[in-house]
């Protein structure tokens, strides 16, 4: 029964933690697009930090970051939860024998660190992207960069290195049990926390670099892609990855002809 109220209380703050991210982007996807990007009263954020590609100020900089960041945790929380599961589960049986363990709280913070960590190299991506005139916050890439993208992250879903950090975030117990189990300190379990967030960023950074093809604040996409990067974590076997890969490169091919 305890077991069961403290999945019941870990599921509750994924689940509120991934409904206020998603909610934050859809409240800036939803901003109107009227203002004019030069008003400094502009009650449309991403319209001034568009309004002259490439060069944003330091706070233009920082909300760009925020928004990556809520991007990334909203999209990865689903993914992650299996593993916060676990460690809580292993947590609270180290509690009742009398051992001290870390609350997964910090496994988390480990986790979500990594992917801020992402998000900072996003948000330097997209400034020089912007610099170079080669995308937009709102319309993403044109259809030569948007193809190379999706050619590329195709192709990704068929390297060794894609399949060894897909198998490590598929696997909950064998990434713990191949580092030596749980270990009860704070740092340890930051440590291990960050070391599975870089296993996941190592599986789905090309698709990551998806948001640009359509914009970064284009919310079905970003929804479409969050539920691309669950599903290839919870369905067994190379073919489900092999064919989304395939299936990118055809619509990168068909975005280059185009163009």
């Amino acid at each position: 029964m305890v077991l069961r109220r403290d999945r019941i209380v870990v599921l509750g703050a994924l689940a509120s933690l991934a409904l206020i991210c998603w909610a934050y982007i859809a409240w800036l996807a939803a901003m109107p697009a009227m203002d004019s990007p030069t008003d400094p009263l502009s009650s449309d954020p991403m319209a001034a930090m568009a309004a002259e590609f490439g060069q944003w100020s330091a706070a233009q900089f920082l909300a760009m970051l925020l928004m990556w960041s809520v991007m990334m945790i909203g999209m990865m929380t689903p993914s992650v939860a299996p593993m916060i599961l676990i460690y809580a589960r292993v947590a609270r049986q180290a509690s009742e024998r009398g051992s001290p363990f870390a609350p997964s709280g910090w496994f988390a913070l480990g986790y979500f660190l990594a992917w801020t960590g992402a998000a900072f190299a996003a948000t330097l991506l997209q400034w020089a992207l912007e610099g170079a005139l080669a995308v937009s916050p709102m319309a993403g890439a044109g259809p030569i960069l948007g193809g190379a993208l999706l050619i590329a992250a195709g192709l990704y879903q068929w390297t060794p290195l894609k399949d060894a950090c897909l198998s490590q975030c598929r696997s909950p117990f064998a990434f713990i049990q191949s580092r030596g189990g749980f270990r009860g300190t704070v740092t340890a379990s930051l440590v291990l926390g960050l070391r599975h967030g870089g296993y996941c960023i190592g599986c789905c950074w090309a698709l990551m670099l998806l948001l640009f093809v359509a914009g970064v604040m284009n919310l079905l996409w970003i929804a479409g892609l969050a539920a691309l990067v669950l599903a290839e974590k919870l369905v067994p076997g190379r073919l489900f990855q092999r064919i989304a890969g395939m299936a990118l490169i055809v619509a990168g091919a068909l975005s280059l002809i185009a163009a």
